[in-house]
């Protein structure tokens, strides 16, 4: 069983403001593996030398990198899901259900209330438990019944409680994902993977229209139903599919993975020791997690920060509305999104590849916000079709921004193992309050040029680049005192680095 740390050092270790040495490797309920390689030993050695362990690690990640690759397509499905109401905005959903003033603004923003609630227990729930394989598609399974309800709802109450619990139950997917990602990963690794998942959400916005644009274009009357509807019909079974599937392709933690070498385990749970520098055991409780996160003045910072960004980027809400102000018809309009978010997966790919690469997060942050600007700045200025059209590159490519952002969370918020766990959840929940309050920077009497819209965005995206270099600055301060105390204890091996 895992043994809870007191409070008081808890407390200790948080203002000392440095990791600690004792908390490195999450050893979940049931894991006795931690006597199955000698920490003390040569690493390489326990697996029959640096070569055979170079093809074994090869061989591990790529079984890994198949079997995760699954989360990308459930995230496109994930957003997908929860965005289509504003495609659906544009076939007729308003009148339908007859939606007036905010009502429609208040469907996307009841969303993230749910999303917002559920994101911190979700992620301890799974980190107890230990098998997310069997609880992520349970919960995908559930959201695609609510997506599919969305479709018969008859009036704004209906589709206000269906968005609201579509919401609570989507929460558990992103969070419970990086998360996941973080327990398999190096710190090297984890930019690069988790770019691969939040270019999930960057094809969604791509290909999600162009789906959208073939249903809405074919399915108009069939049964009586309106196109619309047939859009929650079809996107809402499709991801009830491939949550069956996804039963049997997504693994669990290391220590309890059934398809996995008892080689491939050892190496497994001995890469993320390796990685933290150091062999002692991680005994961290779910409750003593939740208030390291809590009680860490540097998950409050950074939660901010990535609201200000998630703020910024709410332009993505209203997407198909923005390319709609450039004068052409529906269809062309959902066409025209797709592709500005082609670009921006791009991106996403080169800037956390090259962080990874380089061991740096901030100036990637800085610059790909700084790109955005840039975006908002032109789209503010002038009704030029070209120009407005150029510019909705540049925003979309600040994603690669936000991806790098969520590599640099699970980077400082390392150890332990349950900390890790809420501090993500708890980052990505309060997040989303910029999409609550982004559903309302939007509306149609600012329309068509929205310069006030993108005026604010100018101002989230400056606050979070401030934020997030004083963030670096602190990181930096604290890597040069954990390298000062090494070397006055006269500490050859290099312990613990935060990234910057």
């Amino acid at each position: 069983m895992m043994v809870s740390l007191s409070i008081a050092a808890s407390i200790d270790f948080e203002s000392s403001a440095v990791p600690p040495k004792i908390e490195v490797f999450s050893k979940p309920e049931g894991d006795d593996s931690e006597s199955d390689v000698d920490a003390d030993a040569d690493a390489d050695a326990n697996f029959g030398g640096a070569e055979a362990r170079r093809i074994l690690e090869r061989k591990l990640l790529a079984k890994l990198d198949l079997r995760m690759s699954i989360l990308i397509v459930i995230y496109i499905l994930n957003y997908i899901d929860r965005s289509n109401v504003s495609v659906a905005r544009l076939k007729g959903l308003e009148a339908d259900l007859h939606l007036v003033g905010q009502q429609f603004a208040t469907l996307l923003s009841i969303l993230y209330v749910g999303y917002v609630i559920m994101q911190v227990p979700s992620n301890m729930f799974m980190n107890w438990v230990g098998r997310p394989s069997i609880y992520l598609p349970t919960t995908m399974i559930v959201w695609g019944v609510i997506s599919i309800l969305t479709g018969v709802t008859k009036d704004f109450v209906g589709a206000l409680l269906t968005r609201f619990f579509l919401g609570f139950i989507e929460a558990a997917f992103f969070p419970g994902s990086l998360f996941l990602i973080s327990k398999w990963y190096k710190r090297n690794e984890v930019g690069f993977r988790t770019a691969l998942l939040f270019c999930g959400n960057i094809i969604s916005n791509a290909f999600g229209s162009l789906v959208a644009s073939g249903i809405l274009n074919t399915m108009g009357g069939k049964f009586g139903d309106a196109a619309w509807r047939w859009l929650f019909y079809i996107e809402g079974s499709l991801t009830i599919f491939v949550a069956l599937c996804a039963f049997f392709i997504l693994p669990d933690f290391p220590h309890n993975t059934s398809w996995l070498s008892d080689q491939e385990r050892k190496l497994a749970i001995f890469r993320m020791r390796e990685d933290t520098s150091t062999s002692d055991t991680d005994t961290a409780s779910q409750s003593s997690g939740l208030w390291l996160a809590l009680s860490d003045w540097k998950v409050w910072w950074f939660t901010v920060a990535v609201t200000a960004q998630i703020s910024a980027l709410s332009f993505n809400l209203y997407f198909p509305t923005l390319t709609a102000t450039m004068g052409f018809g529906t269809t062309v309009s959902l066409l025209l999104c797709a592709p500005p978010f082609i670009v921006a997966a791009i991106f996403a790919f080169l800037y956390s590849r090259v962080s990874d690469r380089i061991g740096k997060r901030f100036i990637f942050i800085a610059s790909s916000q700084m790109v955005g600007i840039i975006g908002f700045i032109i789209a503010m200025s002038t009704m030029n079709i070209a120009a407005r059209y150029v510019s909705l590159f540049l925003m979309a490519q600040s994603y690669g921004g936000l991806v790098v952002f969520y590599a640099w969370m699970s980077n400082s918020f390392y150890r332990p193992t349950s900390k890790r766990a809420v501090s993500i959840a708890f980052i990505n929940a309060f997040s989303q309050l910029g999409n609550i309050a982004g559903s309302y920077l939007w509306p149609s009497n600012w329309g068509p040029s929205y310069r006030y819209s993108y005026g604010i965005c100018i101002a989230m995206s400056s606050l979070s680049i401030i934020m997030a270099w004083v963030f670096k600055e602190h990181l930096r301060r604290m890597n040069e005192r954990m390298e000062s105390e090494e070397r006055e204890g006269g500490q050859e091996v290099k312990g613990f680095r935060y990234l910057l």
